[in-house]
């Protein structure tokens, strides 16, 4: 055996099965610092639609960048981080559960609104942007349907509740994961809605081992999301 096949081998031997806390607290960091140089270095944008998309944007890419820190950590493995193939019957699944967690959000978010009384509506923007025409609905569902789910389940689910999952109590991991992510996106009446998203993406982690069923029924959440507002805006013209 070569010095190069047994410094290979003991690289193997060493490299954690799954990620832990050290991808958690690196990506974290960088998504912090991110939306910090985000709000501070993005030149202020008048339309409401062009802020929607850019909004969407960065979300996506924050996550992604997130999660490729966490990858180039130590594991660099994308497999271990649930980038993997999935089963038809998991993306079904994932799929149809993008519809329930519209509804149950939906559900969340009103039982939150009368609790607490925060009536806040801070996905205003992405509204405009998916009812300023056919050309920023585009732009929109591209950004808040495909893009920030892909890097918010990168993120959120194959670092952190990938991590959790492997060290803690299924319905800890799956409940502090959650919660984790609702709080990234602040106390308002998303909170819920992102924690109920939070909860069936970690569970289709755990089941599937991938986090592409997550990915799409983000995807379908956030594009049930965006049209509804404008369904029912052409409804009542």
């Amino acid at each position: 055996m070569t010095v190069d096949s047994r410094e290979a081998t003991l690289t193997e031997r060493t490299r954690p099965a799954a990620p832990g806390w050290p991808e958690i607290l690196a990506g974290t960091a960088v998504y912090v610092v991110s939306l910090v140089l985000v709000a501070l270095l993005l030149p202020r944008i008048e339309s409401d639609a062009a802020t929607g998309v850019v909004g969407l944007l960065v979300s996506g890419v924050i996550g992604l960048l997130a999660f490729a820190l966490a990858v180039r950590l130590r594991i660099r493995d994308l497999a271990v981080f649930g980038v993997r193939r999935a089963r038809p019957r998991h993306l079904l699944v994932g799929a149809t559960l993008g519809l329930g967690a519209y509804v149950l959000g939906t559900i969340a978010s009103l039982i939150y609104i009368v609790l607490s009384g925060d009536t806040e509506n801070i996905q205003t923007s992405y509204q405009a942007a998916a009812a300023g025409g056919w050309w920023y609905l585009a732009l929109a569902l591209a950004a808040g349907a495909v893009l920030t789910p892909l890097g918010e389940e990168a993120f959120f689910r194959g670092v952190v509740a990938n991590a959790l999952l492997h060290r803690y109590r299924a319905w800890i991991a799956v409940v502090a994961s959650a919660a984790f992510f609702a709080l990234a996106h602040g106390v308002n009446p998303i909170l819920p809605v992102a924690f109920v998203v939070g909860v069936l993406t970690a569970l289709l982690l755990r089941w599937s081992g991938s986090i592409w069923p997550g990915v799409l029924l983000h995807g379908v959440n956030n594009a049930i999301a965006l049209l509804v507002p404008v369904l029912i805006g052409l409804g009542t013209e």
